[in-house]
């Protein structure tokens, strides 16, 4: 396993409170054999002077910066492009990896060659190989439990350039529309141990409700009308009025809670929500 190089993506924007314990994190692994590819979206602050400081004294931390804002699931598809790696693994700039975190990760994953993903999982307490028919129904039609962002998985590089990365469409909800797609087309390893700690605070865009609002439900009728997952027509359809009565619940909490019918009106325009939607939501 020492001899696979791992490519650990970290994308930044305006995060020089909490990115060098971040990249210390990584650079204090017990698996040595990686690269730190940090790719900043146009900081403000001192972010890319502290990450500099690494690079200077490290060769495996790599920095670029784009000339532009990309936001966030662009900017990972830009730091996915620039590994060499066979092992794909992310640590936001404002989380932390264990130390041990990808020695665990890699040798769970050489126990089942044909898997091309591997994510955080604790529901039966034990590692566990699932099919793409078995993941996708599981997760749709019984418990949802693929609802782990970026730094909760593992994805090998070939196959995440096959399936062509992130969708930037998505907002904060892009690693929704991801795991859904990488689960559909290979076996994932659901892995019963967590190996990063993930920070919350004010910042993020995990806050933004208004955005996460029309993105939930964006994504999910898009993976059911554009993805292979193993559902009957009749699935399928039972998804998308489930989908539709979530939005439409939300959407009125929304209302109550705000009054910015300007708001709703741009709601509404993102999802393309109709009053047919509103009508199948209520009475199927």
């Amino acid at each position: 396993m020492e001899n696979l190089l791992v490519s650990v993506l970290m994308t930044s924007y305006n995060r020089e409170k909490y990115i060098a314990e971040a990249i210390e994190s990584v650079l204090s692994s017990t698996y040595k054999n990686l690269e730190l590819i940090i790719v900043d979206d146009g900081s403000k602050d001192k972010t890319v002077e502290i990450a500099m400081h690494y690079a200077i004294n490290d060769n495996r931390v790599k920095i670029f910066q784009n000339p532009q804002n990309l936001g966030d699931y662009a900017n990972r598809n830009k730091a996915a492009s620039y590994a060499t790696g066979e092992w794909i693994m992310s640590v936001d700039s404002d989380d932390k990896i264990n130390v041990d975190g990808i020695d665990k990760v890699l040798k769970c994953m050489a126990l089942y060659p044909n898997a091309n993903f591997g994510m955080t999982y604790f529901r039966d307490n034990k590692m566990v190989e699932f099919d793409p028919k078995t993941s996708i129904r599981k997760h749709l039609l019984e418990a949802p439990f693929l609802a782990v962002g970026p730094g909760g998985t593992i994805v090998r590089r070939s196959f995440f350039k096959k399936i062509h990365g992130y969708s930037p469409k998505y907002g904060p909800a892009g690693d929704l529309y991801f795991n859904l797609k990488a689960a559909s087309q290979t076996s994932i390893v659901m892995l019963p141990f967590e190996f990063h700690f993930y920070r919350r605070h004010d910042g993020q865009e995990i806050n933004n409700y208004f955005s996460y609002l029309y993105n939930n439900y964006n994504y999910l009728k898009d993976a059911l009308n554009e993805l292979e997952l193993f559902l009957s027509p009749k699935e399928k359809q039972w998804l998308h009025n489930k989908n539709n009565r979530r939005f439409l619940v939300n959407l009125i909490k929304y209302i109550f809670k705000t009054y910015d019918f300007k708001k709703v009106k741009e709601l509404l325009n993102k999802t393309g929500f109709k009053f047919k939607d509103a009508f199948y939501a209520v009475f199927h």
